[in-house]
């Protein structure tokens, strides 16, 4: 084999070095070493005062989290949360960049950084912020609804989980239009000036050229969806500390942090290997029930 021919065998991987080392460094690593730790169980010998000592526990702590019914309560409540917070965002957000995109609206680029900016401030500070609109004792809205005697309890049992899709609905409706957006960028005019030539008109164009157009940047920005709802995590943590609505286990991931902080790291590692694999079915799913519509 000659020199030449090697180095084109290994051109490729020399291109997704800069990819491929992060990956495995900071994602595969961290999966492989919480599924190797998920197979053992800590336990105390020699009784209640015993010394504690780590032992080969095999899918029991699996067993112990496919049974939990919290935990499976906290999933089934993400599941919830996504079904109808991920396409209310996703459709916001075309409708923002198909206006963005349109020859009617002025000041775009005001309006892009305007959209984008809430996706800037870090996920603590926003859930503050809402927390303090959500507080009866102390939200300004809340004193002005009940001025006019509509008294909504934000905080409540019934509504904490739609509070927490509003603030991510705020926080990445912008994110996600911009992604959108660069795909309408990216369409030819040429196909516009033919449409209109047809005699299409601008609610047409949307509709029917733009938006099958931009379908791979939508199916893009699912999948980020879908991942960012199971990985739900900062909302309910901040407003857990505002709220007995929310409890340790409300989310997958907080009820692997409430594990992890009691030192049961075990379990909690089965969890998130759990949680990390029904991620990855669902995004695949969603993947290939896109691929199979966009298909047929």
């Amino acid at each position: 084999m000659s020199v030449r021919h090697r180095r084109r065998r290994w051109d490729p991987w020399l291109f997704l070095a800069p990819f491929l080392i992060p990956f495995t460094l900071f994602t595969l690593a961290p999966v492989g070493y919480a599924a190797y730790q998920s197979l053992f169980a800590t336990r105390r010998v020699g009784g209640t005062f015993g010394r504690r000592t780590t032992v080969f526990a095999g899918l029991s702590q699996y067993r112990e989290v496919l049974t939990d019914p919290e935990f499976l309560r906290s999933l089934g409540r993400v599941l919830l949360f996504g079904v109808v917070q991920i396409p209310l965002m996703l459709l916001l957000a075309l409708l923002l960049a198909l206006l963005l995109d349109s020859a009617v609206v002025r000041l775009k680029r005001f309006f892009r950084i305007a959209y984008f900016v809430p996706y800037g401030i870090p996920g603590v500070i926003a859930a503050l912020m809402w927390g303090f609109l959500y507080d009866p004792r102390l939200s300004p809205v809340v004193d002005l609804l009940g001025r006019i005697g509509i008294r909504p309890d934000f905080l409540g049992a019934d509504t904490i989980l739609w509070s927490m899709a509003n603030v991510v609905t705020w926080t990445y409706t912008g994110y996600n239009m911009l992604i959108i957006y660069a795909a309408l960028q990216a369409i030819p005019a040429d196909i516009y000036e033919a449409a209109r030539t047809d005699g299409a008109g601008g609610t047409t164009i949307a509709w029917r050229i733009k938006v099958p157009i931009v379908r791979p940047a939508l199916i893009l920005t699912g999948v980020f969806s879908i991942i960012g709802t199971l990985q739900l995590f900062t909302e309910p943590q901040v407003f857990r500390a505002i709220s007995t609505s929310v409890t340790s286990t409300y989310t997958p991931n907080l009820a692997a942090y409430s594990l992890a902080s009691a030192n049961n790291y075990s379990e909690a590692a089965a969890m998130s290997v759990t949680l990390a694999l029904a991620t990855f079915v669902l995004s695949f799913g969603f993947l290939k029930l896109s691929s199979r519509k966009a298909r047929s």
